[in-house]
């Protein structure tokens, strides 16, 4: 696995070359043809996804409505990183696309990797804890947005 992609992807830009080599050894590529699931809402899950080509669609079934894409990720990006740190289920579907070459990151392979290297266990934890919280910060505002254009705001 060629790490220049894993340089890109911001949840391992702390890590150096060898413990990118690391991370790479630890992944499997998969592939989705055009409109199948990489998982669906409420599955649990034991990985994460790095797309090497192509694009999914990140979405949820809004009843009554149907399908409403919350994002389309593309070559670089990654999803379904809570469940490396999370037991809970997905909170959302991940549909291909497009045909799509993933690159699965197992919490399982991540734990061995990161037990064998605590230097890259902290770095990873800590971009962790920074990405959830800047996830958090933004729903915030998002929640408060909402509350300011409804009837549940203050008047």
């Amino acid at each position: 696995m060629d790490v220049e992609i894993l340089k890109k992807v911001a949840l391992f830009q702390g890590l150096n070359s060898a413990q990118l080599r690391k991370v790479g050894a630890a992944l499997k590529t998969v592939e989705f043809p055009i409109g199948s699931h990489v998982f669906h809402e409420g599955d649990t899950g034991l990985s994460m996804y790095i797309i090497a080509e192509g694009k999914v669609r990140i979405s949820k079934l809004v009843p009554g409505i149907g399908e409403e894409a919350l994002a389309i990720l593309e070559k670089g990006q990654y999803f379904g990183e809570m469940s490396l740190i999370e037991d809970g289920p997905r909170s959302a579907d991940a549909i291909a696309h497009s045909s799509c070459a993933l690159y699965e990151l197992s919490r399982e392979k991540l734990d061995q990797v990161m037990f064998t290297d605590k230097e890259l266990a902290s770095v990873l934890l800590w971009t962790f804890v920074r990405t959830l919280s800047a996830r958090l910060r933004e729903t915030n505002d998002k929640i408060r947005a909402f509350f300011a254009l409804s009837s549940f705001g203050p008047r």
